[in-house]
């Protein structure tokens, strides 16, 4: 099967393909064409996922579809964006038409969930990788960013913690599967983008973005870009009881706080916002404030300032546990 007859019978008739409001052209020219209504900006975000480093190289073609395009979509949640369309660029091995069929049914699966469609990309062979861009609009002057924190909000959070990295001995083999890790791999496999989150915050947060390469990691972000330090307390942590029961206590705070592949957003808020985003429904959590200074800094039960022994993933730099 050559290229483009893969990319006609896999891609282009798939149902996240077909047209779409803000999609006036998709697979099948040189390039899509995307209509943005007056008012909104478009957010564009690219992610590459690589066997072997971001999901195991025998891993399943449906669930890897599914993954691939959360995380993507996940970036648009921390914007407050409302997905539009992606692209693939998909690197092969080898064609196989079961793990084409069962990859493109993940990527449809998450695609419908989203709201997202598919307007192109590339195909091409060698070690297996993906790369996605994901394409939403947001109000003009309304994204939200990881610049804005400032001295007196809270610093929260979207949901569990840790749930994503605590699956890894499972997906990996390294630990068999038990009835409470059923949940973790759900979570590591299909997260799904806190799209209504994100949307609810744009007019409450003062800064936000998605948790991928664990807590304190991705909070440095904000302190960085907001010029403050962010002060999280160890016991406020949100936990699952799976994650608990499959790691233990002191196990699964180390995870939550630098395990990463969580996709929940982290963000600031104003004290007095507090109450009108519980009272839209929103998951929110409480983790700690933020202050005047500089870095992140973790909090034991006593309030004392700990050194954290996990501080998340680093693609081009030491990775500890």
């Amino acid at each position: 099967m050559g290229e483009f007859e893969l990319i006609r019978h896999y891609f282009a008739a798939a149902a996240c393909a077909q047209a779409a409001d803000g999609v006036v052209l998709g697979i099948g020219d040189d390039c899509a064409l995307l209509e943005v209504p007056a008012g909104e900006q478009l957010a564009v975000s690219t992610d590459t996922l690589v066997a072997g480093v971001h999901f195991p190289v025998d891993a399943p073609g449906e669930l890897l579809g599914q993954r691939a395009l959360a995380v993507s979509v996940s970036d648009l949640a921390a914007m407050g964006a409302t997905p539009l369309a992606f692209t693939l660029a998909l690197t092969l091995p080898e064609v196989s038409p079961d793990w084409l069929a069962d990859f493109t049914a993940g990527l449809e699966s998450m695609a419908r969930q989203c709201g997202v469609r598919l307007v192109g990309g590339d195909t091409t062979r060698g070690p297996l990788s993906l790369t996605l861009t994901v394409f939403g609009r947001v109000p003009a002057g309304q994204a939200l960013t990881r610049a804005g924190a400032r001295p007196g909000d809270l610093l929260c959070v979207g949901g569990n913690l840790g749930n994503g990295a605590g699956a890894l001995p499972f997906v990996l083999g390294e630990r068999a599967e038990q009835a409470q890790s059923t949940e973790l791999l759900a979570h590591y496999w299909s997260p799904m983008p806190q799209l209504q989150l994100g949307k609810a915050l744009r007019c409450l947060a003062t800064a936000a973005l998605d948790i991928s390469d664990g807590l304190l990691a991705d909070c440095g972000h904000i302190a960085r870009a907001s010029g403050v330090a962010l002060f999280v307390e160890q016991q406020r942590l949100p936990l699952s009881a799976a994650l608990l029961a499959c790691m233990g206590d002191e196990r699964a705070r180390q995870l939550a706080l630098g395990g990463g592949d969580d996709y929940v957003l982290a963000f600031t808020l104003p004290t007095e916002k507090l109450d009108a985003l519980r009272a839209m429904g929103q998951p929110v959590t409480v983790i700690g404030r933020v202050e005047a200074g500089q870095g992140v800094h973790l909090l034991d039960a006593d309030g004392r300032v700990i050194e954290p022994r996990y501080s998340g993933y680093q693609h081009f730099g030491s990775n500890r546990d």
